[in-house]
């Protein structure tokens, strides 16, 4: 596994963080996170829209409706604790309160996730063996080793952050996420953990939140596959000591931004870590009678396994292209459309346009751009995406084995 993209001693005052190897991985790797706020922190987390949950999400959608606040996240990797009945829900309260347990605090203040294999019992017996080193291990310094703890498939570490001035003030927000599999516009579509010293309360935190996941996680796909795990939760423990943010502030659209510039980050290094990609592919539509509408075409086009197949083999079919808009859902005129790879016009209103060849050369970059022009309105959107190769398939067709 590469070691983690960016700064990896990016400090957040007021946070804490760990990650070590706990034996739930066959690998030996870190498969233990431990994130930690030395005061009870606001908190807000979207959950996957799956009607099927795994227990650590449950708990964790049960404890913020009820507390709003949190100060520590325990997660483990290696394993998701899905469909494992009433053991499996008891296992994830166990860790909650052996994590209290260990770091001082109310039960209440914890919240757990879990990632990895769906069906198969917690190890229980390794991750409380392995939890006061986790505490011990606790550094300011440690985002990467979180970070790090958190993966499954993932190739790399994922991890951005972004500093925001409040007034007088210089605050940051930093985020962790994992997703390289199963990932699929839905909320979240993988793991993401965001931490901030800036003061804000929880009806800012929250719409803020659900305003970058719209613009970011929810704007990827890999393979238009949904997890039972998908979380992304966001603490601001309010060591800035500045006046607390809300939705009226004047630096509310500056925290905003901020955070859409992090959360835009890991999601794409989330896209173009997709389980065997080449490629990242952004999709563009413009022209669109209604955002719906281009969201719709542009999450046709990055979920076609013909479009994906075909960007990995360097052939600028725009007919696959074409059909992936004509069967979206959305309004669309076939006469009204022009298609470009890489800037290069290979459809125009409907008809081909002769230079494949030229767009082919530029099939061989790392990073691709499909821009559709529908042409009968004014709004936009866009997507990202990878390709898709034989390694996607040697990847699942022996996960967990």
């Amino acid at each position: 596994m590469k070691e983690v993209s960016g700064n990896p001693e990016i400090i957040i005052p007021g946070f804490k963080f760990a990650g070590i190897p706990a034996g739930i991985k066959r690998s030996g790797e870190r498969d233990l996170a431990l994130i930690f706020s030395e005061s009870p922190a606001v908190t807000a987390a979207l959950f996957t829209t799956n009607k099927i949950k795994a227990a650590p999400v449950k708990l964790s959608i049960e404890r913020l409706a009820t507390h709003k606040k949190c100060q520590s996240i325990i997660i483990n990797s290696g394993n998701a604790n899905a469909c494992t009945g009433s053991p499996g829900l008891k296992n994830a309260r166990e860790m909650i309160i052996k994590t209290a347990e260990e770091l001082g605090i109310a039960p209440e203040l914890v919240c757990v996730s879990s990632t990895g294999k769906i069906g198969t019992p917690l190890p229980m017996g390794k991750i409380k063996k392995a939890l006061p080193v986790l505490v011990k291990k606790l550094s300011p310094l440690s985002l990467n080793h979180a970070a790090s703890a958190i993966l499954t498939t993932d190739t790399v570490t994922k991890l951005s952050s972004k500093k925001v001035k409040i007034g007088r003030k210089t605050g940051i927000i930093a985020g962790i996420a994992k997703g390289s599999g199963m990932i699929r516009p839905g909320m979240a579509t993988m793991l993401s953990f965001i931490v901030t010293d800036i003061s804000i309360n929880r009806t800012a935190l929250y719409s803020a939140l659900r305003e970058a996941v719209n613009r970011s996680f929810n704007r990827i796909t890999v393979d238009n596959e949904m997890s039972t795990n998908d979380t992304v939760m966001m603490m601001a423990n309010g060591n800035l000591k500045n006046i607390p943010v809300t939705m009226s502030a004047a630096v509310y659209n500056k925290f905003k931004g901020a955070l859409n510039d992090v959360t835009y980050d890991l999601a794409g290094m989330i896209a173009e870590d997709g389980e065997g990609a080449t490629k990242l592919i952004e999709i563009i539509v413009r022209g669109a009678k209604t955002e719906s509408d281009a969201g719709k075409v542009a999450s046709s086009v990055a979920n076609s396994m013909l479009v994906k197949t075909a960007i990995y083999g360097q052939d600028p079919n725009w007919g696959r292209i074409m059909a992936a808009a004509g069967y979206s859902g959305a309004a669309v005129d076939e006469r009204k459309i022009d298609i470009y790879i890489n800037k290069i016009k290979l459809a125009s209103k409907g008809t081909g346009t002769s230079k494949e060849s030229v767009a082919r050369k530029t099939l061989a970059n790392k990073k691709i751009l499909i821009t559709i022009d529908l042409g009968i309105g004014k709004k936009t959107t866009g997507v990202l995406t990878c390709d898709l190769t034989e390694e996607y398939i040697k990847i699942n067709a022996h996960y967990g084995t």
